[in-house]
């Protein structure tokens, strides 16, 4: 590594070089590491290249299934899901005993790997909803029984927060062809001050083509201010888990 010297300071790459500035000033180095033709085709970066295929099969489904969750993960404030969602997916990939090393992918992998995943890593379901909630998988449907409950008592509801959400979200994924699906069972929105009727909510699993399905719960809190909802504390307080999941 070299130091600039001098009147002119440069930034950027120049050839093999590349300036830039740092705290200690503008500095130069040589572009350095192995070619991308020697990784593919030396015999001494197999290794590598088996790495780099698992790799890209564990981001290209880790993507498809954070945009089959998009309605969900969009009102969750969590910063670092993706990260933990494409760490969690390579589990899957590596616990994949069907394939060689090299050839390990996430749809032959152990899809359950997945389960009780918190997409909301600061607020969990089970600190958000201290309810007895019933889960009734089907060959039809998946099924969610919520009972009657006072929120004050049974809900940990964040300050500014006049409503609530339950919502049971299924979605359907075929990793081969890239094809997702999503479903989704809302309750009304419930005023945090009053007393909820029981809430049964169903997802239709005949609406969720495909190899793998997931199962998730998720509560939202927002605030009403003239007819309007608005967020509380950009989602940091909402919850949401995969509870159920299925590989067909």
């Amino acid at each position: 590594m070299a130091k600039q010297a001098g009147v002119i300071t440069l930034n950027g790459k120049i050839g093999r070089l590349s300036f830039y500035k740092t705290k200690d000033g503008y500095l130069a180095r040589e572009k350095g590491g192995v070619s991308k033709s020697r990784i593919m085709n030396d015999a001494r970066f197999a290794r590598t290249r088996e790495n780099l295929k698992e790799f890209a099969d564990n981001a290209s489904s880790a993507k498809l299934f954070r945009d089959a969750l998009r309605p969900v993960i969009a009102k969750i404030g969590d910063r670092r899901l993706n990260l933990r969602i494409t760490q969690v997916m390579m589990k899957v990939l590596q616990s994949d005993l069907v394939n060689n090393r090299g050839e390990r992918m996430v749809r032959t992998g152990d899809w359950n790997l997945l389960k009780d995943l918190e997409l909301n890593a600061a607020s969990s379901l089970g600190s958000t909803l201290f309810l007895e909630i019933a889960y009734t998988d089907s060959p039809t449907d998946w099924s969610v029984a919520i009972p009657a409950f006072v929120p004050q008592d049974f809900v940990a509801i964040p300050k500014g927060a006049t409503h609530l959400r339950i919502t049971a979200t299924g979605v359907g994924l075929d990793f081969a062809t890239g094809g997702r699906a999503v479903q989704t069972a809302v309750s009304s929105l419930l005023p945090v001050i009053d007393p909820a009727v029981a809430i049964p909510l169903s997802v239709d699993k005949a609406l969720l083509p495909g190899t793998h399905r997931a199962f998730v719960l998720s509560v939202e809190f927002v605030q009403m201010v003239n007819g309007s909802e608005y967020s509380i504390n950009n989602g940091a307080h909402n919850a949401a888990k995969i509870v159920g999941l299925e590989q067909v």
